[in-house]
């Protein structure tokens, strides 16, 4: 070890002797130092303009555009320019004969030269670290194991780089031949992971054998025992590659005996790295402070309680637009979108089937005019380089399972070893793949007995079934659509009520009855409702008639008329005056005048009176977080025609009211039918009071061993097909949002699954624009200029030695 450390701390002295290593000490000072200082003054900047930030460690070091992350990106640049001399010297010089005849093995040789690196690699490390420390200064609540995680990422790539750089150096005894190798080889093992992806074990291990973007999981602040392996591994097969070809040399060994051992060394690295890959091996260690990089724990606990195997058969149909994702080339990048499931559930089996069956698409007859699905298929094989009998036909894919449900769309299959299964789909949005919340909810399908919503039909009642505009569909089942509640957890039933009601129905909606119930029918409603089944109902102007005699025992009511909001030209102009008086008054204060609100009101009277903005109120946002962060976000629900609510305490209920109308310009119309020609005013003498009114409201009461819940609105329009896709300008609206609230209530916090993490602490930075000037001008200037003194310090006493 003594023989090994002299020769590491002589190889080092060499280095700082020449102006190459002082040279890119300085130059990788200059970059990392710009990279830090741009960040460090887009996020002052951003705080200054009062811009929301969260996870400041993460965003300086780690994510898209990190310092860490952009370390990472041209380390490749630096290391090639040290190693490329080590061996390469001795052997152009001659001294390699002076050390042979040395007591020195060759194992020595080679461990004191990468001993060498290993500390200069150090000291790179020392200068990021000195970012670190100021961002730890300036950021509250700085989130230190992230970046001491990320430093040890970028430490073991250079250790990597440079086990990499002493073999070719090892190899030539011209030097920059052995640079331009070791940057041969660095490119090699970042773009392997693109050959070969047809064969599954191949796969594997290029996969395994890629760089690139190795450091990035430790950056991002996870440490995974198959990355520090990989680090381990490569370095050790290279270092043993140097070994041997000293030897070859030292023993003139031939060049078949050489070759051989290479392989074998080559080989055992590579089994190393398969074994170390395997996710029952893997272990990890999430750096973060709100665990960022890990499940939640509601799907810790979901995937914990799905004992046994479990396996996910991911059908790809060779004629629908997903096909990419499953490509063979594409598998290792799809299978990984699990990784985190796997973390936990390292048994899972993954296993792709291929098919092709028309899905109907028309732009895939108008790209492929007159040609029948084979020969689509041959075509599509044929441009991808692929093999066109991979795709099983129609007929056989249909004997193994019943895609059509599912429109033949690329779908995953999960299913347990005691046969529960369950699909698990793509999206039809940017995103397209199924987040946490979607595969939570699709594991808890398989390990217990989710809600059932029954939806009541037979008296003119809104269509779960109707893709319409005034259907349901889209948010109860439309299964491309992340946020239906098919997909989120829920299953359905059609509800007769001719019939008994299901004992295993958990909420019962009841939107827009036309017709009034039966006696018996009305029986049945009242059994369900007194073994404390959760109701929604939702009203509609005009049936007030038909649905208050039901709503009565609720002690609830919907108004006669529609709730209307209508600005008069005379408060107009007295909005108009004060808005210009503000202004005025901002303007001789300095102020630009755009803040607060100012100038012309928005959107005054550009939709229909009967457009109603109901907003959430603070005591009713209580019941569920989703209410929390739709009203924090100041959203509202839009309801185009809604009755109003008046409501009693006398049935033995709690009421919370949930959604209000505007407090001002706003009153329940009892004249006005016609909103589109006609115009509204407010009419006293009738009863018409300006004033807020209920548009929904929450009830509860304590009954048969539960808490029952019942939600009532005014308005069945605002969970139609149409409405919770409708966008219009100048109104936040999040009807679905109002969906997924009351539903994740009146499930008792079952599902949608709730996947949200403690939000970061690390949201401010002490600093000022001045700040950020001065930090530019010490760390691009002062600190690489401080590296360049040192280096004339030595440089200069050397010379006068």
């Amino acid at each position: 070890m003594k023989v090994t450390l002299k020769i590491a701390l002589t190889e080092l002295q060499v280095l700082f002797f020449s102006p190459i290593a002082w040279f890119i000490l300085i130059i990788f000072t200059f970059q990392s130092a710009m990279s830090f200082t741009d960040l460090f003054g887009s996020f002052v900047r951003s705080q200054e303009m009062n811009y929301f930030s969260s996870n400041l460690t993460m965003n300086f070091f780690g994510g898209m555009r990190g310092l860490f992350t952009t370390v990472q990106g041209y380390l490749y640049l630096y290391i090639p320019l040290l190693t490329m001399s080590l061996m390469s010297r001795e052997l152009s010089s001659g001294s390699i004969n002076l050390l042979y005849s040395s007591p020195v093995t060759n194992r020595q040789i080679i461990m004191g030269k990468y001993l060498s690196m290993m500390m200069y690699g150090l000291i790179m490390i020392a200068i990021l670290f000195v970012f670190v420390l100021l961002a730890a200064f300036k950021v509250k609540d700085f989130d230190f194991p992230v970046a001491l995680s990320g430093m040890l990422g970028l430490y073991l790539l250079i250790c990597t780089y440079a086990a990499i750089g002493l073999f070719m150096s090892s190899l030539t005894a011209y030097q920059v031949v052995a640079a331009v190798g070791t940057l041969a080889v660095l490119a090699l093992l970042n773009f392997i992971s693109r050959f070969w992806q047809e064969y599954d074990f191949v796969r594997e291990l290029t996969f395994w054998l890629s760089i690139g973007g190795r450091a990035g999981e430790s950056i991002n602040g996870l440490i995974c025992s198959e990355d520090v392996l990989y680090f381990l591994i490569v370095s050790c097969l290279f270092l043993t590659l140097s070994i041997l070809r000293l030897n070859a040399i030292r023993q003139k060994t031939r060049w078949q005996v050489s070759i051989s051992k290479y392989v074998g060394v080559f080989v055992v690295a590579l089994l190393l790295g398969y074994v170390s890959s395997r996710p029952e091996l893997m272990s990890f260690y999430d750096a973060t402070n709100t665990k960022q990089r890990t499940l939640t724990k509601n799907s810790q606990d979901i995937i914990k309680r799905a004992e046994g195997g479990l396996n996910m058969t991911v059908f790809v149909n060779a004629l629908d637009n997903g096909l990419w994702s499953g490509l063979p080339a594409n598998r290792k990048w799809d299978i990984d979108r699990f990784s985190q499931y796997i973390r936990f559930k390292p048994e899972m089996k993954v296993k792709y089937v291929y098919y092709y069956t028309n899905t109907g698409d028309p732009m895939l007859k108008r790209r492929y005019p007159d040609m029948s699905d084979l020969e689509i298929v041959g075509k599509i094989s044929k441009a991808s380089n692929l093999d066109s009998t991979m795709f099983m036909p129609p007929e056989e894919i249909n004997k193994i399972i019943d895609l059509n449900p599912e429109g033949y769309r690329m779908v995953r299959l999960l299913e347990r070893e005691n046969g529960q299964k369950t699909f698990l789909r793509m999206f039809d949005d940017p995103m397209r793949y199924p987040g946490e919340t979607e595969i939570s909810a699709a594991l808890k399908r398989l390990v217990m007995e989710l809600p059932v919503i029954g939806f009541v039909t037979g008296h003119g009642e809104r269509d779960y079934n109707n893709s319409g505009g005034r259907g349901y569909y889209r948010f109860s089942q439309d299964k491309p659509f992340r946020y239906s509640l098919i997909n989120q957890g829920f299953d359905f039933k059609e509800i007769d009520l001719k019939k008994e009601i299901p004992a295993n129905v958990n909420i019962l909606v009841i939107a827009e009855m036309r017709s009034p119930l039966t006696p018996d029918e009305q029986t049945r409603l009242n059994a369900y409702i007194a073994g404390g089944g959760n109701l929604v109902i939702l009203g509609e102007t005009r049936r007030q008639e038909v649905m208050n005699p039901f709503v009565a025992q609720f002690g609830v009511r919907f108004m006669p008329g529609q709730l209307v909001k209508y600005v008069s030209e005379e408060r107009q102009r007295q909005m108009k005056e004060k808005a210009e008086g503000d202004l005025t008054n901002n303007r001789g204060t300095g102020s630009s005048g755009r803040q607060g609100g100012a100038g012309r009101p928005n959107n005054v009277n550009n939709y229909p009176a009967n457009l109603i903005q109901s907003h959430l109120t603070e005591e009713g946002s209580h019941l569920s977080y989703i209410y929390e962060s739709m009203r924090e976000r100041k959203n509202v629900i839009s309801m185009p025609g809604v009755s109003g609510l008046e409501y009693t305490t006398d049935k033995g209920y709690n009421v919370i009211p949930l959604c209000m109308s505007d407090t001002i310009d706003s009153w329940n119309e009892l004249e006005t039918t016609d909103f589109i020609d006609d115009t509204v005013h407010i009419n006293p003498s009738i009863g018409e009071i300006e004033k807020s009114y209920p548009t929904a409201v929450a009830l509860t009461r304590e009954i048969a061993g539960k808490t029952q819940k019942i939600i009532i609105t005014g308005d069945a329009d605002c969970l139609s097909n149409e409405e919770i896709s409708m966008q219009r300008a100048g109104i936040p609206a999040a009807n679905f949002n109002l969906i997924m609230g009351s539903f994740f209530w009146m499930s008792d916090n079952e599902v949608p699954i709730d996947v949200r993490r403690p939000t970061p602490t690390d949201d401010k930075i002490s600093a000022t624009g001045h700040g950020v000037k001065v930090s530019k001008w010490l760390l691009m200037g002062m600190f690489p200029l401080l590296l360049l003194a040192s280096y004339l310090f030595i440089w200069i006493r050397r010379r006068g030695r």
